[in-house]
């Protein structure tokens, strides 16, 4: 399986966040690819989220599965998404796309078309925090599916 995440926002290659995700990015080896989009800044809000979720929404390959992460998603536990995963991989997905929108969040049309919309809780969290945590998941439930010791219940 090969990840993606598309991601509104640039993250400074010397951020302790850039580290950590590239030390998950190294583990996957090739798995998981990162795309970032610069924020539409100085539009009205709504406008914003539209022209953010447009960028996002062109730059998902047509095979993917994609997975919006929202605070009104649904919260899965590590093993219950890499089920999910599991069960597309199964039926022939061979990739996935992951979306992290603005401050703003994301458009109806790009919630539409989302196979999973995913919350990490309840939380709210800066979004290059939550890039670490999203990349540290895939790194998990691509463990948990390769039946590795990483995960433990």
């Amino acid at each position: 399986m090969t990840y993606t995440i598309l991601a509104i926002g640039k993250l400074s290659q010397t951020t302790p966040e850039a580290v950590l995700i590239g030390d998950y990015v190294r583990r996957l080896r090739g798995r998981l690819d990162i795309r970032e989009f610069a924020e539409k800044r100085g539009l009205p809000p709504g406008r914003q989220k539209e022209s953010e979720s447009a960028l996002l929404s062109a730059a998902i390959p047509d095979d993917a599965k994609v997975i919006v992460l929202d605070e009104r998603g649904t919260a899965l536990s590590s093993r219950e998404l890499a089920a999910k995963i599991r069960a597309w991989r199964d039926q022939g997905a061979a990739r996935v796309c992951f979306c992290i929108g603005g401050a703003d969040g994301h458009a109806d049309a790009l919630k539409k078309r989302a196979d999973l919309i995913l919350s990490f809780g309840r939380l709210t969290m800066p979004h290059m925090l939550a890039r670490v945590v999203l990349a540290e998941q895939i790194y998990r439930l691509q463990t948990i599916l390769d039946n590795h010791p990483y995960h433990r219940d």
